[in-house]
């Protein structure tokens, strides 16, 4: 489980977060989502660790990121918003890696490094240097990094950025895998069709603060809309950017 607990930051005088507070269960994969400067980001980084908060706490597990980083690192996979591939290793030398910075060694890093090269399809990416992959090939291998060591929980931040339909349909895949195998896993993302697919909880934020909260049915029920863009609009924008435009049929 991931717990946020009132966590407020601000960059130079300006709020970020503000009081901001949720449960991430285990076995359940939770969407963030929020229009550009809603502190998605920001959230993500302060629970994976990277940023701390000026005030609250989280809690990874029983890890607290700022007072435990490697304890609560140990028990996370992390996709960001950069990637950090180093160019000239192999695919296989870049994931055992991280592996061993895990810990990982001997018969228990052979075992992992196959479970992933297999879960993920790497065999034709497994020994070619990374200069020149495609977005889809490096998306597969920040997935790989972030479950090498097999993580409780797991945060991706927008991961079907720029992918193409069989790159996404194989994400889909692999969190739904991990799902139903008790990971917890929370994602920020602007795609909708993916959030409603995927999603068993939807946190909608705006100016630093969960404005709606529940299933993608619910939040429909909640606003009344037909579906989650437009539940989304809603919530972080206000009901009357629903209007139709001019000319358009009410």
């Amino acid at each position: 489980m991931i717990r946020v607990e009132n966590i407020s930051k601000s960059f130079d005088g300006t709020p970020v977060l503000r009081d901001l507070s949720f449960e991430i269960p285990d076995g359940r994969i939770t969407a963030l989502l929020g229009a550009n400067g809603a502190g998605k980001t920001s959230c993500l980084r302060i629970v994976c660790g990277l940023l701390k908060a000026d005030a609250g706490r989280v809690l990874v597990g029983e890890a607290d990121p700022a007072r435990d980083p490697m304890g609560a690192r140990r028990q996370l996979g992390v996709v960001g918003d950069r990637e950090g591939l180093y160019e000239r290793l192999t695919v296989r030398e870049y994931l055992a890696a991280f592996a061993q910075m895990q810990g990982l060694s001997g018969s228990v890093l052979d075992e992992a490094l196959q479970a992933v090269r297999d879960e993920l399809e790497l065999d034709t990416l497994w020994n070619r240097r990374m200069k020149g992959f495609s977005q889809g090939e490096r998306m597969k291998v920040s997935l790989a990094r972030a479950l090498v060591h097999r993580p409780q929980h797991l945060i991706l931040d927008e991961p079907t950025r720029g992918l193409d339909v069989l790159a996404v349909r194989l994400l889909r895949k692999t969190l739904l895998r991990l799902r139903a195998a008790g990971t917890t896993i929370l994602f920020s993302s602007h795609v909708m069709p993916e959030v409603a697919e995927l999603s068993d909880r939807v946190l909608v934020m705006a100016k630093g603060q969960i404005v709606g909260s529940g299933t993608p049915q619910e939040l429909s029920m909640e606003t009344g809309c037909e579906n989650l863009e437009d539940s989304f609009v809603a919530l972080a924008y206000g009901r009357h950017q629903l209007a139709p435009a001019e000319g358009e049929p009410a």
